[in-house]
């Protein structure tokens, strides 16, 4: 990549945004200005390898060729319609989405968030209309320290203060268990149960990884209560755990499935309520909808997402380099490691308090030349683009570990 031409540094960069962005973020002190493939340049022309890939928006790397030209087709056609109108691109990502999740209707809309919102809505209206739980009274049950996003409703039944505090009233119908507790489950369920909605692997918590036979309790216990099974796999799904789906690793099907992030391609932003015939049935016209949702830039993206994780080629790259990251991280375990979760190509590593916070340790890989990202103090994610190689990887690893002493 060459050095884009900037008259203004990363320094100068920084402190222009500090009184006209609203601080909601705390990044690292990176400004880039360039990206292709796993790498990403800043504005004074330095190069960092991207091991964070956007939260899993960027599975198939920066400007994957693919889905750039698929991009660049449709811009030259149409944009947008809104869903007043029919467009030519829709029926396919639909068709092929759903092939791919072994499921049947698919609803478009833009954010991770956006499809959380929606398939609460949808568990609801399902279980007034088909259960038969008496009108306002609908429960869904979720699992603590959960991430689903930042919106009023979400917030109300996370357990993460950051994310409440400040922000009451919250939104009623919502019940806390701990997460990968079948026991703590079946108690929370009963008539006025509409749904179970969580991460099969929960990421913002440190990539938390249920024990074997978690998921597959989850869908029994749904099934024998008469409620919905939500799997939320906007950060865990599309390749990132080595499988399309992180349910697939215990043969898992969910009622409803929540799907975004890498759906556009680092793109555009893309997310989807996929779910079976009989629960995305209930929406009639008017009941919800999305002014850009299922776009024809958006389903052109994302059909063509679809159709690089229909070869499995990027499902098999992160099983098999997610071997390479297990053993390098084990190697790291004592020596400024105290454990990790990994599955595929994603990782929550917990670093030694007595060598750095997880902020400390991704400012000294930043300087490294690899990007990072802490969460909950001690902890770093690692999911790099699928695309990344055995080297690009190894490098990393080697990096973390001279950090670290």
């Amino acid at each position: 990549m060459t050095a884009p031409a900037h008259t203004r540094s990363s320094a100068d960069l920084i402190r222009a945004e500090e009184p006209v962005l609203a601080h909601n973020y705390h990044p690292l002190p990176v400004v880039v200005a360039r990206a292709e493939g796993t790498w990403v340049e800043d504005v004074e022309g330095n190069r960092y390898l991207d091991m964070l890939a956007g939260y899993s928006a960027l599975n198939f790397g920066h400007r994957h060729p693919g889905l750039i030209e698929a991009a660049h087709r449709q811009l030259d056609l149409l944009t947008l319609t809104s869903r007043a109108f029919h467009n030519d691109k829709l029926a396919e990502f639909a068709e092929r989405l759903a092939a791919l999740t072994g499921l049947d209707m698919v609803l478009p809309m833009n954010t991770g968030a956006e499809a959380v919102e929606s398939a609460v809505k949808v568990a609801r209206k399902w279980a007034y209309e088909v259960k038969g739980v008496p009108d306002g009274q609908a429960t869904i049950v979720v699992a603590a320290d959960n991430f689903h996003g930042r919106t009023t409703t979400i917030v109300s039944f996370s357990t993460d203060e950051t994310a409440r505090s400040g922000f009451g009233p919250f939104t009623p119908g919502f019940r806390v268990v701990p997460y990968n507790d079948l026991a703590a489950l079946e108690e929370a369920v009963d008539d006025t149960t509409a749904a179970v909605l969580i991460e099969p692997i929960q990421g913002e918590a440190g990539v938390v990884i249920p024990d074997d036979g978690y998921l597959a309790g989850v869908r029994e216990l749904t099934s024998r209560k008469g409620c919905l099974f939500i799997a939320d796999e906007i950060q865990s799904g599309l390749g990132r755990t080595g499988r399309t789906l992180a349910v697939e690793h215990e043969a898992v099907v969910p009622d409803m499935l929540l799907l975004g992030k890498a759906l556009g391609g680092g793109i555009v932003p893309v997310s989807a309520v996929v779910a079976k015939r009989e629960v995305l049935g209930v929406l009639r016209p008017g009941e919800h909808g999305s002014t850009f949702g299922g776009n024809p830039l958006a389903a052109a993206v994302g059909t063509a997402v679809v159709e690089l994780l229909e070869t499995g080629e990027f499902q098999r790259r992160a099983a098999d380099l997610g071997v390479g990251l297990r053993d390098g991280l084990t190697e790291l375990v004592g020596k400024g490691v105290v454990g990790f979760r990994a599955r595929g190509l994603w990782a929550g590593v917990d670093i030694d308090p007595s060598v750095g916070t997880g902020r400390e340790i991704s400012e000294r890989l930043m300087r490294e030349g690899v990007l990072v990202k802490d969460t909950h103090g001690s902890t770093i994610r690692l999911a790099p683009p699928l695309t990344i190689t055995a080297e690009e990887l190894a490098g990393a690893l080697a990096a973390l570990e001279k950090v670290l002493k």
